[in-house]
């Protein structure tokens, strides 16, 4: 489905906001060696509900982080809402998802370099599923 100029403009906003408000409850935990950055913030057509997606560096904290996350949504909700009050009539519910495009790209990079071939090494290819 194709965004309107509406939820594209929103979107951008939140992703601003959130990237900054996220950044500063990192900083307020205490949570040092940690790097999370909003990569992509999604809209739905009746601006109800946005997808945040979130990536986080080092990707080994990154599922633990995203639960934390949506555990503390009312705050962070607020906090989003609180700044964006003169340009948004109503703050949509969010919620967070962890992207791991920065992982899948890496695997792609290894295996283009000749570092991990699965082709030689049958333990790197994904296990098929039986249906």
């Amino acid at each position: 489905m194709i965004e309107s100029n509406r939820q594209k403009k929103i979107a951008g906003v939140l992703q601003q906001d959130l990237a900054n408000v996220l950044q500063n409850k990192l900083r307020e935990a205490g949570q040092s060696g940690i790097l999370i950055s909003v990569s992509k913030v999604s809209v739905t057509t009746d601006l109800s509900i946005a997808k945040v997606y979130v990536s986080v560096f080092p990707s080994t904290n990154a599922s633990q982080i995203t639960q934390e996350l949506n555990g503390i949504k009312p705050k962070i909700k607020h906090e989003i809402a609180q700044l964006t009050k003169h340009q948004l009539r109503r703050m949509p519910e969010l919620t967070f998802y962890n992207d791991d495009s920065l992982d899948y790209i890496e695997k792609i990079e290894d295996a283009v370099k000749g570092e991990k071939n699965p082709i030689q090494d049958p333990d790197l290819r994904p296990k098929r599923r039986k249906s």
